[in-house]
């Protein structure tokens, strides 16, 4: 066993605590050191971030847009005259029966396309043949009549030179052959009467056309009076069109009317994506209509391919006149602003330049520019909302190959042409 003195056992807790109390200070200033470190690495880095930012915006704004770029070039434009108009036929016609009797056959069907005088029924003719028999057998006794009368006439007329008969009965025997003349044109005018009913009993199409849905089955009683008729036929070749155009438009029309010239029309669906059919202005109403301000032009088309149809809506396009060599470019270039229309051209350094231009016509998707560009120009056709006066591109083609910028003469993406454009 180790004794230990009173003053040493006394002075040992003392010098524990000490030593734990030094090292817990020196762990919190260790701590305090590295959140300190701590701080300033992120306080330089957040430094050198904002200092960088800028830059990298500068870097960001200074990158090239990526358009779509097409040349201006020199063509020809229509102006056109677009009216909302209806198929009508040129001749519509209801076949009735111009005779009674019993319907026997019907030699048409529904939907048929018939020509002229094609046989489309027939109705029973046994009573117009017992019509013409008994005005034949007629018409055979009155002419034995009349050769008796005419043989006494020149007994009668003998006698009378001879002095031996009275001029009175003379006379008589005179009117009477002319009695039986007359007979006899009667009976002439019964029988074609009743030719006439056997013909009509033989019901044929007055006009070529398309023959609507029977009204009348075979095996019915028809009469000359029926409101319905037998069948409807409609004349689908040729066929016109009917549109409204404004009242301004129409002494362009009518100058072009009177000089002979043949002017377009085109008819297009409802949405004028496809055209239907192509023909010539016919003539204008005589009358513009007050309320809407609007007169009726009559277009015909051929229809050889039965493209339109009786009472169809169509969007009729008429071509009032073309302008040549006009600078043509797409109207996805056009661009409006408070200063007015204008587009963005592409110059040699790559770089695009705000063009102020004056509209011309505009049709299919192409718009034609009286003042402000010269044909061979490049113009953004698309991407040009990304774009201000001087901002750097990179031309690429509608199929988004990368192509070359540079200014009048420069070969650079072609112009979409569209159907309406390749047809001019």
């Amino acid at each position: 066993m180790i004794f230990i003195p009173d003053s040493e056992a006394s002075d040992l807790p003392d010098q524990t605590h000490g030593a734990h109390s030094s090292r817990r200070r020196w762990l919190v200033a260790l701590v305090l050191c590295l959140i300190a470190g701590g701080a300033c690495v992120f306080f330089i880095k957040q430094g050198k971030a904002t200092k960088q930012a800028p830059q990298k915006g500068a870097s960001a704004s200074a990158r090239p847009v990526p358009v779509v770029a097409v040349p201006a070039k020199k063509g020809d434009i229509g102006v056109y005259l677009t009216g909302l108009g209806t198929v009508t036929p040129l001749n519509t016609v209801t076949v009735k029966s111009r005779v009674d009797g019993q319907l026997m056959r019907v030699l048409f069907r529904e939907g048929q396309i018939v020509k002229s005088s094609e046989l489309l029924a027939e109705i029973d003719p046994r009573p117009f043949q017992v019509q013409l028999t008994q005005a034949e057998g007629q018409m055979a006794r009155d002419v034995a009549l009349l050769k008796n009368a005419r043989l006494d006439l020149e007994r009668f007329q003998t006698l009378f030179r001879q002095d031996s008969i009275a001029r009175q009965q003379l006379d008589t025997q005179e009117a009477l052959v002319r009695q039986y003349e007359g007979a006899i044109k009667v009976d002439q005018g019964q029988i074609d009467s009743a030719k006439l009913q056997m013909v009509y009993s033989r019901i044929t199409a007055p006009l070529a056309g398309r023959v609507g849905l029977r009204q009348v089955d075979p095996g019915n009683i028809v009469h000359a009076a029926d409101a319905n008729g037998l069948v409807v036929i409609t004349q689908l070749e040729p066929i016109a069109v009917i549109f409204p155009l404004p009242e301004d438009s129409l002494p362009q029309v009518l100058t072009r009317l009177k000089s002979r010239e043949r002017l377009p029309v085109e008819a297009f669906d409802r949405e004028q994506k496809i055209k239907l059919a192509t023909g010539t202005l016919l003539t204008v109403d005589n009358q513009i209509d007050p309320t809407t301000g609007t007169v009726k032009f009559k277009a015909v088309f051929p229809n050889s391919e039965d493209e339109l149809f009786p009472n169809q809506f169509v969007n009729a396009r008429l071509l009032l006149e073309t302008k040549h060599d006009a600078v043509i470019v797409p109207a996805s270039a056009i661009q409006r602003g408070p200063q007015g229309t204008f587009v963005y051209t592409v110059k040699s350094d790559k770089s695009v330049a705000v063009r102020p231009v004056t509209l011309g016509v505009a049709e299919a998707g192409m718009t034609s520019i009286a003042e402000g560009l010269e044909p061979g120009e490049l113009v953004v056709s698309d991407g040009a909302e990304r774009l201000r006066d001087g901002s750097l591109v990179e031309v690429k083609e509608a199929n988004g190959q990368r192509g070359q910028g540079g200014s009048k003469g420069e070969g650079g993406a072609g112009p979409r042409r569209t159907k309406k454009s390749q047809q001019q």
